[in-house]
């Protein structure tokens, strides 16, 4: 029997894991509730980019603002990082609407109220989780999601010494010329002919470009994974110079972009009665630093989950609700695969400028169906151990020590 102004689910946060997983559980038929610090109705600031086909895969390829047929690398040649060797994806690439994506996800929840509350503190019964916040204002449900993002001081993990950060500064505008080929949507520019010998030695970064239409381009400075993270200004500078190495000038700057985020958060305890969902629960992908993809795979198999459990189980405490949640969200299989790309992840962080170019060169020679599903968290545990093993083996003699390990660079040294 349901308990008197006890809600079924909370959910805490008001970015896209919030809603996703907010929506999901309201189609179950649960009664949700949701607090955030600020309105769900508030713009997102970030662009979120995504492979055409995940979308497609869900029935979702209507929420993309801009779609990109030709997609490319670039990784340069030779020891300099310099020539025009373009790598052809033939995979196509898109942003999100943010404003539509946002609003299919709100529609969803049909018209859930958010409590504009901060959490304060979160006190763990055996049938109820209260949440209690600055305000004074307490909050009850059986079950308590934390989708706030990875900064929450609530998620109890494992403490990790090296937290490795994807940071990125953007700039949407007009330029003085055509930073990218029209139509063309660039993931990775590796290219460092721009960058002089004392430079190619400090943590790489790559370009990140699309042609937006009508005049204006995204043109984005990215750092992969680096601890401590690239500053900012650091980024915005690389990015000035890359321009005007090419006599490219910003002429309107219409959205500057900040990025930052952590790659390799340790997996949360998948024993504590808070679940969580997102970057809270550690969802980033740690090789590519994609996340949307994984929210709206995920979510239904959560939120049905613990529709079936609270519907159908009402004397399970709280704790157990969580743990079988845990469960869904972090299967065996998943977890194993986490930590292979955290291990990849580790080798990456340790690669110089051109040992990564030539790492990505060789990743990118894999075919399509590999490396998209290795990029995506889309290959069952079985496939994802025989592409890393081929990539092992068709990578140059350089990058197979550098992934192991016995290749000690002048980063490493330092």
């Amino acid at each position: 029997m349901k308990l008197n102004n006890v809600a079924d689910v909370l959910v805490m946060g008001a970015g896209p894991a919030a809603l996703c997983i907010a929506a999901e559980l309201v189609q179950h038929g649960l009664d949700v509730q949701a607090i955030a610090s600020k309105s769900p109705l508030e713009p997102w600031p970030n662009t979120y980019g995504i492979w055409a086909s995940e979308l497609e895969s869900l029935n979702m390829q209507e929420l993309l603002k801009y779609r990109w047929e030709d997609t490319v690398s670039f990784f340069g040649d030779g020891l300099g990082g310099k020539g025009n060797i373009c790598t052809n994806h033939y995979l196509d690439y898109g942003l999100f609407n943010s404003i539509n994506f946002q609003e299919a996800l709100l529609e969803r929840c049909n018209g859930l109220p958010w409590q504009l509350e901060t959490v304060d503190n979160i006190d763990f019964r055996e049938r109820e989780t209260v949440v209690i916040c600055t305000s004074g204002k307490k909050y009850f449900a059986r079950l308590v999601i934390d989708a706030s993002g990875y900064k929450t001081p609530f998620i109890r993990r494992p403490k990790h010494d090296q937290i490795a950060k994807q940071a990125a500064y953007g700039v949407v505008g007009k330029f003085s010329s055509a930073p990218v080929e029209k139509n063309r949507f660039v993931l990775m520019d590796f290219r460092s002919d721009h960058l002089n010998a004392n430079e190619l030695e400090e943590p790489p970064s790559f370009l990140y470009a699309m042609d937006l239409g009508d005049g204006s381009y995204f043109v984005e400075e990215t750092s992969l994974a680096c601890s401590p993270p690239i500053s900012f200004e650091s980024l915005k500078a690389r990015l000035n110079l890359r321009l005007s190495n090419k006599g490219i000038q910003i002429d309107e700057i219409f959205h500057e972009e900040h990025c930052l985020f952590p790659m390799n958060l340790p997996l949360p305890y998948r024993d504590q009665p808070l679940l969580a969902f997102g970057g809270s629960a550690s969802m980033v992908h740690p090789a590519s630093g994609y996340l949307v993809g994984s929210l709206l795979r995920r979510a239904p198999s959560l939120a049905s989950e613990i529709a079936k459990v609270i519907k159908k189980e009402p004397l399970m405490t709280t704790s157990q609700i969580a743990i079988r949640g845990w469960k869904t969200l972090w299967t065996n299989e998943l977890v194993q695969r986490h930590r292979l790309y955290q291990f990849g992840l580790q080798r990456l962080m340790s690669f110089d400028e051109t040992l990564l170019r030539s790492f990505f060169d060789t990743f990118f020679k894999l075919p399509k169906k590999d490396w998209f599903g290795y990029l995506t968290n889309t290959l069952p545990l079985p496939r994802l151990f025989i592409v890393m093993l081929k990539l092992f083996y068709i990578a140059p003699s350089k990058v197979r020590l550098g992934m192991t390990g016995l290749l000690i660079n002048k980063r490493e040294k330092t």
